[in-house]
């Protein structure tokens, strides 16, 4: 190896950051506060009765659901009842709840140029102070809904509500899971948003096992790893790769987003009735996988439900 890189690595490894991926593939040795090295996260419940759906399909197949991400098209498009009455039912299920909220920066009326082609690789944040401001009246919305988690993918809007909830604007207990959408997918982007407030980090989905641990030996808040993603994506489904997965990457969730592609399964005018469906289907591979957990890595451990630490909806 080069001097240059030996002197940059080890520059790194000063900095809590791993100077290489852990090729290794070393276990990790940090797990929830319960000792649980993986949990369950299902994405789109998009309305009520999509919720209603997931906790009936789970029960069917007696998986425990620990988190859900709720609203995927934008809690915009919910009326304050139904917010209320989804964050009621998270209650009485005991499923932690993060919200997507609405305005985003292709909602807005200038933001033109993310349709283009290299518009869109230039990243989703928030053009403008006003839309942080709308952004964040919608995080407020949800709030007086009952929902205590939000999903981020904007660090200037991350700094912003990190410092309201320290001062006390938002509940003590909000927290903050950073999107996929924020492009991260190094040990160097994770330490910074977990340094800046993130709780919960959503590394982009094609990372390597490696990548993972490397991401994993830098940060100690939860890893949320997809094991499927819709076609648009990339369309890969790691479910054999999960007790390696969670070896290496524990605290983790495992998250399950098959389809078409983010943009066609969470328009907000789709029916309520193929949404219901297509969770039934969310939850159907999250039960293989907890099968081929259970099978090939009976040593990792799952939470039961309704984990201490999990941030309940206060409806």
């Amino acid at each position: 190896m080069s001097e240059v890189l030996n002197t940059i690595r080890n520059f790194m490894e000063k900095q809590g950051i791993p100077g290489r991926d852990g090729y290794e593939l070393a276990a990790s040795d940090k797990t929830f506060a319960d000792g649980a090295n993986f949990r369950i996260e299902i994405a789109g419940i998009e309305r009520a009765t999509t919720m209603e759906a997931m906790i009936k399909e789970a029960q069917k197949r007696n998986i425990v659901i620990h988190r859900a991400v709720a609203a995927v098209g934008g809690a915009t498009y919910c009326d304050a009842q139904e917010l209320k009455d989804m964050a009621q039912m998270a209650r009485d299920e005991n499923i932690e709840v993060v919200m997507t909220v609405g305005p985003r920066k292709a909602w807005d009326a200038g933001a033109k140029e993310s349709c283009t082609s290299e518009g869109q690789v230039q990243g989703p944040r928030l053009r403008g102070s006003d839309n942080i401001s709308y952004h964040i009246a919608d995080i407020m919305r949800s709030i007086d809904a009952g929902f205590r988690g939000f999903l981020v993918y904007d660090e200037g809007v991350l700094f912003i509500l990190n410092k309201m909830r320290e001062e006390g604007l938002i509940p003590a207990e909000t927290f903050f899971k950073f999107s996929v959408f924020g492009g991260y997918c190094s040990a160097a982007g994770a330490k910074v948003i977990e340094s800046m407030g993130a709780d919960s980090f959503n590394p982009i989905s094609d990372v390597s096992r490696p990548i993972l641990s490397s991401i994993r030996q830098a940060i100690d808040i939860p890893l949320d790893v997809y094991t499927i993603v819709p076609n648009s994506f990339g369309g890969s489904f790691r479910a054999y790769e999960t007790p390696e997965i969670a070896k290496v990457a524990s605290p983790c969730y495992f998250k399950f987003e098959p389809g078409t592609s983010e943009a066609d399964i969470y328009m907000p005018w789709i029916s309520e009735e193929w949404q219901a469906g297509f969770m039934k289907e969310k939850v159907k591979i999250a039960s293989i996988v907890m099968e081929i957990m259970d099978k090939h890595a009976p040593e990792m451990k799952t939470s039961p439900k309704g984990a201490k630490d999990l941030v309940m909806t206060k409806p």
